[in-house]
């Protein structure tokens, strides 16, 4: 894959779709959604390569529970949650298979040196660096290493959060990033996406950027792409009546299609700052006002409101002419419905 920090706006964006933890525990499943986003018109699908033991330990100490108030996993012990929402290592290989033989783009967010060593081994193209690890230097080296592309999500960070990682990044040598603007809840309230920071974030780091959207439908999607977004993620499921541990803020496959379509249709109609008119518009031209004598006049008749009327469509002089042909003799015979030009004045 090329660089996803071409600094070229000719690229539509990138839509990745994140499979997460929605396989429910079943590889079938798990190649079901990569079929449905192949399906779909996306170009990319993502996975997270961890397992409970690296990712976190198994321990009953309170710290090591998620709050009792979280809207969907309140209560539940990190070590049990990542064993149900881990993809196992062993299907890999399957996944990143089957997602080229679609024409998709496989990559994966790794989360600690040996998944970097899983992925490297399966010839993953580029990188994501979820949310909260945005603080891990060690794994962001381990990435950058890799002198792959990095996607690299701002969720739960602050800007020295982020100025850090990207300086860690580059200290490698390696400067193909791009930051996604991320609200890092689940599901996200729209009112704190704060798609506005998207063009900040490109400016201040010089970098492209993009959004992890974590709120439901799509309007966020495009709102983004109209800031200059260039990679769109969302999580995807194959119905979220089915249920698993990030459904309720995932797309099913028929809204990850309008996705792809909507922001496309966001992106085409961007266009550049120009106010002339374009040439889809020739016809409408040809319907502006313009001059025109509205009741058949002879030769030596006086222009007046009852014979010269501003109407559709052009041909005539320009509607500003009113005033300076008002009380003018017309010099030939003209029917009604004719232009009104100088030679007839």
């Amino acid at each position: 894959m090329s660089s996803i920090t071409n600094e070229s706006n000719e690229a539509s964006p990138l839509i990745v779709a994140e499979i997460s933890g929605n396989h429910n525990g079943n590889l079938q499943r798990a190649l079901d959604i990569i079929d449905a986003v192949a399906d779909s018109g996306a170009s990319a699908v993502k996975f997270q390569t961890y397992t409970a033991d690296t990712i976190t330990i198994n321990s009953d100490n309170p710290r090591f529970r998620i709050s009792d108030d979280h809207p969907l996993w309140g209560g539940r012990k990190l070590y049990d949650l990542y064993t149900e929402a881990h993809t196992p290592w062993e299907w890999h290989e399957a996944l990143f298979s089957r997602a080229r033989e679609k024409g998709l783009i496989p990559f994966s967010s790794p989360f600690d040196r040996s998944s970097v060593e899983l992925l490297e081994s399966l010839g993953a193209t580029m990188y994501k660096i979820a949310s909260l690890e945005i603080g891990d230097v060690d794994l962001l080296r381990a990435v950058a290493e890799t002198g792959k592309p990095i996607i690299l999500s701002n969720g739960a960070a602050s800007l020295s959060d982020l100025d850090l990682a990207v300086r860690t990044i580059r200290a490698t040598g390696n400067n193909d990033i791009v930051i996604l603007c991320c609200t890092s809840s689940y599901p996200a309230d729209p009112s704190e996406s704060n798609l506005r920071g998207i063009p900040v974030l490109a400016d201040m780091f010089g970098v492209r950027a993009g959004l992890s959207d974590h709120t439901p439908g799509i309007g966020a999607a495009i709102a983004a792409v109209a800031l200059g977004a260039c990679v769109i993620e969302k999580h995807v499921t194959l119905d979220r009546t089915d249920g698993g541990v990030d459904a309720d803020f995932s797309l099913e496959p028929h809204e990850l299609k309008q996705l792809v379509v909507e922001t496309n249709r966001a992106w085409a109609s961007l266009g550049r700052p120009t106010f002339d008119p374009t040439s889809g518009e020739n016809e409408s031209q040809k319907l502006r006002r313009s001059l025109s004598v509205v009741k058949s006049v002879r030769a030596g008749d006086v222009v007046s409101h009852d014979n010269v009327r501003s109407i559709r469509p052009s041909g005539g002089l320009e509607p500003k002419f009113l005033g300076e042909v008002l009380g003018r003799s017309f010099t030939a015979d003209v029917d009604r419905g004719m232009p009104l030009t100088w030679e007839v004045l």
